[in-house]
């Protein structure tokens, strides 16, 4: 899946002379967290509800003690002063904004809001701005994506083959201290473990194979000095 397949559309710009107040009222009005900032059509910025977080106008500003710290940069000092005082979106905006081309598969949107703890991503085509995808797009993604509860059948063979294939894959699967039988479609898991997130994540990746009814891991038992 791509990001131009799940992307918001004709997305709401603002410009760096417009006013804190008009993206304030724009954000509630339309009930998004953020607009991207264009200065004659090429992207500059963006706004969010986090730049409103610090604000004179809602008494949530920088303290006056830690403003005054001795040993407190001038520079960074300054920039929270503009950060809550700022009347214009300009002033407040973040610079350095993170992009995405609109063919870039969804796992790259997925990747670089984590790497930058951030919840929503300019996408681009030639350098101009032809959609936004954020966090709740990837949600729309994940609904269409997922799968129901499981209906599909499968034999007992045919699900040890390919949970057998699965545990193969993964570097944190215990090799050769766990094992897995499979019974009416029940998977038994048994073996032994040095980690408890390693039984979750053997419960995960049974549950995942097609036909599996249900799992048991009462026989995986813990050593975490285990090789």
């Amino acid at each position: 899946m791509k990001v131009a397949d799940v992307m918001v559309r004709g997305v709401i710009s603002l410009a760096p002379g417009d006013s804190m107040r008009k993206a304030a009222s724009l954000m509630l009005r339309f009930g998004v967290s953020g607009f991207p900032v264009l200065d004659h059509g090429k992207l500059v910025g963006i706004i969010t509800q986090g730049d409103f977080l610090r604000r004179i106008e809602i008494g949530t500003e920088q303290s006056a003690n830690d403003r005054q710290l001795p040993a407190a940069d001038a520079g960074m000092l300054a920039e929270e002063y503009v950060h809550a005082h700022g009347r214009k979106i300009g002033e407040v905006m973040t610079r350095d904004v993170v992009t995405i081309d609109e063919n870039a598969p969804l796992e790259d949107a997925a990747r670089l809001m984590q790497r930058h703890q951030i919840k929503r991503i300019p996408v681009v085509r030639n350098d101009a701005v032809v959609g936004l995808i954020c966090r709740h797009e990837l949600l729309h993604a994940f609904i269409v994506s997922s799968p129901h509860e499981a209906t599909a059948q499968a034999d007992d063979r045919a699900i040890g083959n390919a949970l057998k294939a699965a545990l193969s894959k993964e570097p944190w699967v215990p090799q050769g201290t766990v094992s897995a039988r499979v019974m009416r479609g029940v998977v038994h898991l048994e073996g032994v473990i040095r980690d408890e997130r390693q039984r979750l994540g053997l419960r995960v990746m049974a549950e995942n194979i097609t036909g599996v009814r249900s799992v048991r891991d009462d026989h995986l038992k813990l050593d975490p000095v285990a090789r």
